[in-house]
């Protein structure tokens, strides 16, 4: 394994991104402009109604075999395929605009009829109640008796209010993604507990004509609180309309067997853009997530004065967190999620997973990460740009892992899910502060004793940049890790000596 992370060439492609977004504008949204490649120095700042739906069963899906093998995962992405296809008629035809589609996660906006006015918020919001309603409906008819796969159990939250529409992604795909209290709230919402319905922020709840909660997460709408928004809404279909469309669509365009094949690593090279039901990737591999620790909060906190600070500050981390996991270490980003970034990692052959290598690179990937992170921070403080306490969480685990894309020809969406995707996740909300680093019971098991030592029995570790990774790991007899050690004193010494200048320094606040 010979995969490493270079101060200077981090240094030199953090200042490139910093130039491209050295100029930053921020206009009013207004109807006659397009969501679609927004360019990177710009954002749009836009009023409308944000919809996060969960589907909070998928992982009794995923347990529908007790081990986690083909079927078990065919079954899921049929699951979601049939469901992604459902939701994705309903918001045409209802005038709202899908953010993102993430395994059991949607994101979508409602931004219409084109106001700021109180009048106008209203109408949003009984909107979004109405397509929350007419989702959790349709899809509580969209299982398969045939192929085990149950109805869809939904939990809605929802939020309005101002957010900045910015470009999502890089050349491929590229979508919006909404930065702000409204986006950030709704998700909360929707991701609160395991109890189906649909929840509003108390801003919501109050724009249409309800009382204030002490707990909204703890609070669904009533059935005739809900029926109210749905007469206000009067949604141009309804559900047997959507289910029968669903069906047509389903008995003209098959969904058909997921069919599985291995990618020979590095998954760097794996063309997502070309996979289908028939042509998915399936093999043992690292599932990592590195999330933005704190940037809610940043952007509540500047997002009214300084929103060319929070689109620079975005721009720049999300960046270099993709370059070092898909340049650095031959990684390959699935998606951007918000300011969290979901990977995969493998190393091994065409036919095999070489697991304790490949949790060795994903330690060591997770230490680059936080490098870069770090360096990143201190050129935007260098540029004036205030970073006030943002922090890193990084959370990764082994297992067998998924890549397709979910929906029809002309309108897919790449998906990787199982059961370690969901358990990365998990594992990089254990990071409470911003300097941890967690690691999956699976990938735990299979690393190396080095691996183990370094995260101890509770699977966390604090302030891991990759020179203390390099360094622990190679002490300690972790062969990749003393093999990337040696390299990098034969060829750039300097770069351990420099990474370590910048590891875990006191936020300074701007």
């Amino acid at each position: 394994m010979s995969k490493n992370w270079n101060y200077d060439r981090a240094a030199e492609q953090i200042e490139k991104r910093l130039a491209e977004v050295e100029d930053i504008t921020v206009v009013e949204f207004k109807r006659d402009m397009s969501l679609e490649n927004i360019p990177v120095a710009k954002a749009y700042r836009m009023n409308a109604t944000h919809i996060y739906a969960d589907i909070i069963n998928l992982l009794d899906m995923l347990h529908v075999t007790e081990d986690e093998g083909v079927r078990c995962h065919q079954r899921t992405l049929r699951f979601l395929n049939q469901h992604y296809r459902a939701v994705h008629r309903i918001l045409a035809l209802c005038e709202a605009r899908r953010v993102d589609f993430h395994n059991q996660r949607l994101h979508a906006v409602v931004f219409k009829p084109y106001d700021s006015e109180d009048f106008a918020e209203r109408k949003r919001v009984q909107r979004a109640v109405a397509i929350g309603q007419l989702v959790i409906d349709v899809l509580a008819e969209t299982g398969d008796a045939y192929e085990h796969i149950p109805n869809a159990k939904m939990r809605i939250g929802i939020d309005t209010g101002f957010a900045l529409a910015v470009n999502n992604g890089r050349s491929g795909g590229r979508e919006p993604l909404f930065l702000g209290l409204p986006a950030n709230q709704a998700a909360k919402l929707s991701g609160a507990a395991q109890h189906q319905g649909i929840y509003l922020t108390n801003k919501a709840r109050e724009l249409i004509g309800l009382n204030e909660v002490d707990k909204p997460e703890s609070t669904p709408l009533a059935t005739e609180e809900i029926a109210a928004c749905q007469t206000a809404a009067a949604l141009p279909v309804n559900t047997s309309e959507i289910v029968d469309q669903w069906k047509e669509e389903q008995d003209a365009s098959p969904i058909g067997l997921f069919e599985f094949y291995r990618h020979t690593p590095p998954l760097r090279t794996l063309d997502i853009a070309n996979l289908t039901p028939a042509n998915s990737r399936r093999q043992e591999a690292i599932s990592i997530f590195a999330d933005i620790d704190n940037f809610s909060a940043y952007v509540a906190k500047h997002i009214d004065e300084h929103p060319e600070d929070v689109v620079r500050i975005f721009h720049v981390l999300r960046s270099e967190m993709d370059r070092v996991l898909s340049s650095d270490f031959e990684g390959r980003r699935i998606r951007f999620i918000g300011d969290c970034i979901h990977g995969l990692m493998c190393e091994g052959t065409a036919h095999t997973t070489d697991e304790k290598t490949t949790v060795t690179s994903a330690v060591i990937c997770a230490g680059a990460l936080r490098s870069s992170f770090n360096l990143a921070l201190e050129s935007l403080r260098g540029r004036g740009i205030r970073v006030d306490d943002l922090a890193l969480a990084i959370g990764f685990e082994l297992g067998p892992m998924t890549v397709t894309r979910l929906g029809i020809k002309g309108d897919r969406i790449r998906c990787s899910v199982s059961r370690g995707v969901l358990a990365s996740e998990l594992e990089q909300r254990r990071c409470y502060d911003g300097t941890e680093t967690a690691i999956g019971l699976h990938a735990y098991k299979a690393g190396s004793e080095a691996v183990r030592n370094l995260f101890s029995k509770n699977r966390k570790a604090a302030n891991l940049d990759y020179n203390e990774v390099i360094e622990a790991l190679a002490e300690d007899g972790d062969e990749p890790a003393t093999q990337v050690r040696e390299a990098a004193y034969a060829t750039a010494a300097p770069a351990i000596a420099k990474a370590a200048d910048i590891a875990v320094r006191p936020h300074t606040k701007l």
